[in-house]
């Protein structure tokens, strides 16, 4: 169970509050900014993923995050991803004028991700390419390879979007997840950004 203590929008802003007796999250989002963050989720690897999450889609991200780290770290940065997916769908607002589909093919190194995300109104994931044994590397002293995906699958679910994710190489297990979070941001900041030529709402259908 879930408490959203307050929520505000404003152009393509958002910002909410998310408390549980798990964690408390606030999150703030500015889709026209350039990038500018400040994060502290009381999980360091995750800080510089998310890090690099507004670096390269520019959207501004403010997100202070406390929970039950003690016991695990799941907790926090699975209600920071829900968190952040519910207030990307918030400021997205009714998608008039977005570009909709945005696609990015990053590398680190030897870590090369493939990112392609469509602002659809329908959740989906499909996420594949990690070397066996990814997911049980522990990054930093506390985050799991697995909470990638898990954190990609919170994230299209509460923001209503399809994202199909697909690790091409790597070796490294930071460079395998950094690679993804640069691929997402790229691919995210061409989906949500306004394009002058789009007249109202990118569907056939009339919405998103």
């Amino acid at each position: 169970m879930s408490n959203t203590g307050s929520i505000a929008v404003a152009a393509r802003t958002a910002r909410m509050e998310r408390a549980t007796s798990e964690s408390s999250v606030l999150v703030e989002i500015n889709l026209d900014g350039t990038g500018t963050s400040d994060i502290d989720t009381s999980v360091p690897f995750y800080d510089h993923m998310l890090t690099a999450l507004c670096k390269h889609s520019l959207i501004d991200i403010t997100v202070k995050a406390t929970g039950d780290t003690h016991i695990d770290v799941h907790h926090t940065v699975e209600d920071v991803a829900i968190t952040f997916g519910e207030v990307l769908k918030v400021a997205l607002g009714n998608k008039a004028g977005i570009r909709r589909f945005g696609e990015a093919t990053v590398p680190l190194d030897e870590a090369l991700a493939h990112a392609v995300v469509d602002v659809s109104g329908r959740p989906y994931l499909v996420h594949g390419g990690e070397p066996a044994g990814q997911e049980y590397h522990l990054i930093g002293g506390h985050f799991t390879g697995s909470l990638t995906r898990h954190v990609f699958e919170a994230i299209t679910l509460h923001a209503g979007i399809c994202l199909h994710m697909n690790v091409l190489a790597g070796r490294d297990p930071h460079h395998i997840v950094e690679a993804q979070f640069k691929a997402f941001a790229r691919a995210l900041r061409a989906a949500v950004e306004t394009d002058p030529r789009v007249d109202g709402i990118p569907s056939t259908k009339g919405a998103l």
